[in-house]
């Protein structure tokens, strides 16, 4: 904001001396020259800033998954949030569109695989988890699990479970 206040300053100066070297003031020249050269440096700035912000708001649906903690989301802009939510649609729509009739979950497995399953513990309460099997696991906090990598992965990074390493 303070650099968007700054350009808005710069601006409103250089057309003040715009006015008055057209009408013959050609001292302002070099001046206006600098000034404009200052507006496009910010601009520059202020959008390799916003090219950084995409970035990370894009890596995040990849860590945290389709659903953003509202701790990181009170942080966001109304303008991010719902970038986040079109590419969230574009990601779910080419995942569905590859990988045969149930689709294809590219973030599931961020790492590849040492085994198929894995040993958990729970970090807080959770409530009924189902696997693929139909099996209903419930989720307490400080119980431990050995479930599918690919089905608790999500839950690990949102922090609801704990991989145990042995």
């Amino acid at each position: 904001r303070q650099v968007l206040e700054e350009m808005r300053a710069l601006y409103e100066r250089n057309q003040a001396d715009v006015s008055e070297a057209k009408s013959g003031r050609t001292d302002l020249i070099f001046l206006i020259r600098f000034r404009h050269c200052c507006l496009l440096r910010n601009q520059r700035c202020v959008l390799a800033y916003l090219y950084d912000r995409l970035l990370r708001i894009r890596a995040l649906r990849w860590e945290y998954g389709s659903v953003l903690p509202t701790t990181i989301q009170f942080h966001m802009s109304a303008e991010e949030v719902e970038w986040f939510n079109q590419y969230k649609k574009s990601l779910a729509t080419y995942m569905r569109s590859v990988g045969g009739e149930e689709g294809l979950d590219l973030t599931q497995d961020i790492k590849p695989p040492k085994s198929l399953y894995i040993e958990v513990r729970c970090l807080r309460d959770y409530g009924e988890f189902e696997i693929d099997d139909g099996t209903t696991i419930l989720l307490k906090k400080n119980s431990q699990h050995f479930l599918p990598r690919w089905k608790c992965e999500q839950l690990i990074r949102q922090g609801v479970l704990e991989h145990i390493l042995s």
